[in-house]
């Protein structure tokens, strides 16, 4: 049989990607734009392809090439947490690759893709499907259950042990320019990639078994 293709962009750590191994056989293409997240996710993943390059500029010139596409754009400027006491609130234009990756996707992909953020603090400008603290844009029906695991957030010096634990992941193996308590908290539960990817999967290989039974 063979390999489902997929895309993995802005793909930081893998926390999506982590059980996609338990669900299907698949060639995974990891977009990072980060050189030293991109490293530490090519030894997580080292059958992976790991590429550093924009993922917004990737996906443009490569979404043909795939089976399915999951993406988790930059969320700092759509996030409600900017409003926090703790948070600036310097105004600044939401980032629009968001919008734009998901118009791409719905007009021109011929498979199956999710575009996972946060819960923003305007009104969503195309409807999307809230799980747990999240949205995800997708062109198929999602489970209303996604497995999301609960976690309280801690912050502190104990915020990121808790993320390792969480994760099942060492974060302090990271020595790049970004806090790392941001990496880990932005991290997409593994059990919600699973189960998104496993729905995803069942839909195609329903769609390619309707196909060859057409013939």
């Amino acid at each position: 049989m063979s390999k489902l293709k997929v895309l993995n962009l802005y793909a930081c750590l893998g926390g999506n990607r982590a059980k996609w191994d338990e669900v299907a056989n698949i060639e995974v293409t990891a977009v990072e734009l980060d050189s030293e997240l991109a490293k530490l996710y090519q030894e997580r993943f080292p059958d992976d392809k790991v590429v550093i390059a924009d993922a917004h500029q990737y996906l443009l010139e490569n979404y043909k090439d795939f089976d399915f596409i999951w993406s988790s754009p930059p969320c700092p400027t759509h996030s409600r947490a900017r409003f926090a006491r703790h948070e600036s609130t310097k105004p600044e234009y939401p980032d629009m690759n968001l919008y734009q990756e998901i118009i791409l996707l719905d007009k021109y992909f011929k498979g199956k893709y999710v575009i996972e953020n946060v819960i923003p603090f305007y009104e969503p400008l195309i409807p999307a499907k809230k799980r747990g603290r999240h949205l995800y844009w997708t062109n198929f029906n999602l489970p209303n259950d996604v497995n999301e695991r609960k976690m309280s957030i801690m912050e502190g010096k104990d915020e990121v042990n808790k993320w390792c634990e969480f994760h099942d992941y060492n974060f302090y193996q990271y020595k790049g320019e970004q806090r790392t308590d941001k990496i880990a908290r932005n991290l997409v539960d593994y059990e919600v990639g699973k189960s998104i990817f496993e729905t995803a999967l069942g839909i195609i290989q329903k769609s390619k078994s309707n196909q060859i039974n057409l013939f």
